[in-house]
């Protein structure tokens, strides 16, 4: 999975970036401190890897990661040129989903491009530019397209899909908002990586004293949970600032810091929650002496699918699938125990694959 972090200079995007990633990019109180795109890749927490690991003794644990990408704030006009212009937007085309971080906290020590706090006035901001940009895209793609219009049905119809979709953009909406008639067209439009096409993830960043009742009590993030409930996204509150300082915490510190703090969980926890729901994702799998793994795969994946994952010829040469709930096979202690109780079952091609499935493919090519 692969997420992208936007927003605009001074609202912590490159400080949540360094507390998820610990990767050390520059943050500071002036715009466009990030000037090259960031990249970090971040293991999934999974508590199921570690207990499985620990009845097979597997040599080797690895878990799902996550790949984050940070790009410089951006600004009115990115997509102009303004500020460090859209050069960087290019960076998030491929990602799975945009994380967009909006400020919500009051600061007059921390500077704010427009002036004032607004979350709303921010988010419609970087949609604009999102949007623009996306109409460049779209310029080049119909100029090509009408070329060969004429003599190629095909290529007529994705030009008038690739039409409609700047019309809607040139009301102001974004394209996942698009209604689409018929399947290949919503596949279509999916493989134009357009920016206002991909989910996103609202993460509103508060002061350390809204945390504790996840913001419930700050109004600028009830104007982001209500905008997002609209528009079909997820939000997560944040303090980007805390975040940090839990991120060069020991898992034991960790543990001990966010009690103190009234939480249960972290920032990067809140995160991946909020993105496998919003992707319709969900884990399975695999143990044994050698290595315990987790796969990420999308929810209503069938068997062989799953197996795909681990190696094409998984795929191509599925026979079965034996597969135990890892809370079951935790709780009988071994693969054998769980196998003589009946925990064990045997799948076909048209299994679908559950969240914490322990599997093991039968295969032949």
């Amino acid at each position: 999975m692969k997420l992208g972090i936007v927003g605009l200079p001074n609202v912590g995007k490159s400080t949540l970036f360094n507390s998820l990633t610990k990767a050390g990019a520059e943050s500071a109180n002036y715009p466009f401190c990030t000037i090259d795109p960031n990249v970090g890749v971040v293991p999934v927490p999974d508590v199921r890897l570690g207990q499985l690991a620990a009845l097979y003794n597997s040599a080797k644990i690895t878990p799902a990661v996550i790949e984050f990408v940070d790009i410089a704030g951006l600004v009115k006009g990115a997509s102009k040129g303004e500020g460090l212009g859209n050069q960087f937007l290019s960076n998030i085309r491929e990602v799975d989903s945009i994380v967009h971080v909006v400020r919500c906290f009051e600061d007059p020590n921390v500077i704010h491009v427009d002036g004032s706090v607004d979350p709303l006035r921010d988010i419609e901001t970087i949609d604009l530019e999102l949007i623009f940009s996306d109409l460049d895209i779209l310029d080049r793609r119909i100029a090509k397209s009408a070329k060969g219009a004429m003599n190629d049905k095909s290529l007529a119809k994705e030009l008038t899909i690739l039409k409609k979709i700047k019309a809607h953009l040139e009301d102001g909406n974004l394209a996942r908002s698009i209604e689409t008639e018929e399947e290949d067209e919503a596949a279509f439009i999916s493989t134009l990586n357009l920016l206002t096409y991909k989910p996103v993830i609202f993460a509103a960043n508060v002061c350390e004293d809204d945390l504790a009742d996840d913001g419930a009590s700050n109004a600028y993030v009830e104007k982001v949970r209500t905008f997002a409930k609209e528009n079909n996204s997820e939000v997560f509150v944040i303090c980007a600032q805390i975040e940090q300082e839990i991120a060069e915490l020991e898992e034991d510190e960790k543990k001990m810091f966010l009690e103190d703090l009234g939480l249960t969980e972290s920032g990067l926890e809140k995160l991946i929650a909020a993105s496998y729901h919003l992707l319709g994702l969900i884990s399975y799998l695999t143990a044994g002496p050698t290595e315990t793994r987790a796969w990420t795969i999308k929810e209503g994946t069938k068997a062989p699918g799953a197996a795909g994952k681990i190696h094409s010829d998984f795929e191509r040469g599925f026979i079965r699938a034996e597969v135990v709930n890892y809370q079951d096979l935790l709780d009988c202690k071994t693969y054998t125990a769980a196998k003589e109780k009946g925990l064990v079952r045997l799948e076909g091609k048209e299994y679908v694959v559950k969240d914490g499935d322990v599997i093991l493919f039968r295969f032949n090519v």
